[in-house]
């Protein structure tokens, strides 16, 4: 595996999604990887749909979307092609990845780039198979908390929802939490775990 795609999406410059972000782009570059790295927020990546992107199948859809005139969204759509490997660091916001971070999955895991859809009802065939998928997510309520009112709806999201339009990676996630409160101490610790992490889920390139 050599080439591998980072995503950030914290709209904070200083947050601490972006160190971790940070401590994996390392950890992956010293093992030989290629790390494309996109902090979506800096990019002022434009999540919204246009009309003809809303249709998921259909004979006309994947040549409309070959056709994106949007620079940086087809720039992410080559980029996805071409990734054996995906990381992505973003916090826990309503259960859900942050709204840029959604966008991006509307405008890049479409038809034609990340998978193609026989029929409406059938399996996703995979055009550009992830091998990995590291998730990893910042949370400010506890496990006892988010167990008891939430369950782990981000699991589902990644999991059960997009993994299957990537080839079925293998996904390997970390939630961290509570981060708010956490001590320096624990947030180095993090930063280590997290780049350990991701040294382990992509390996290193022989």
């Amino acid at each position: 595996m050599s080439h591998l795609v980072l995503l950030l999406a914290h709209p904070r410059p200083d947050s601490y999604c972006h160190a971790l972000a940070e401590r994996i782009g390392e950890q992956l570059v010293e093992r030989g990887h290629e790390v494309r790295s996109h902090d979506l927020y800096a990019e002022r990546f434009d999540p919204i749909l246009t009309s003809y992107e809303s249709h998921t199948s259909g004979p006309d859809i994947e040549g409309a979307l070959a056709r994106e005139e949007d620079p940086l969204i087809a720039l992410h759509r080559e980029e996805l092609r071409q990734a054996s490997g995906l990381a992505i660091v973003h916090p826990n916001w309503w259960g859900m990845p942050p709204a840029i971070l959604t966008g991006w999955i509307d405008r890049v895991v479409v038809p034609g780039v990340a998978y193609r859809l026989k029929d409406a009802t059938g399996r996703p065939e995979p055009l550009a198979p992830i091998e990995r998928l590291l998730v990893i997510n910042t949370s400010d309520t506890t496990d006892e908390r988010e167990e008891l009112l939430y369950g782990d709806p981000l699991a589902s999201i990644w999991g059960r929802c997009v993994a299957p339009y990537l080839g079925s990676p293998q996904v390997t996630r970390r939630v961290l939490r509570p981060v708010s409160s956490a001590s320096d101490e624990q947030r180095a610790a993090w930063l280590d775990e997290v780049g350990s992490l991701a040294a382990e889920t992509f390996g290193a390139v022989s």
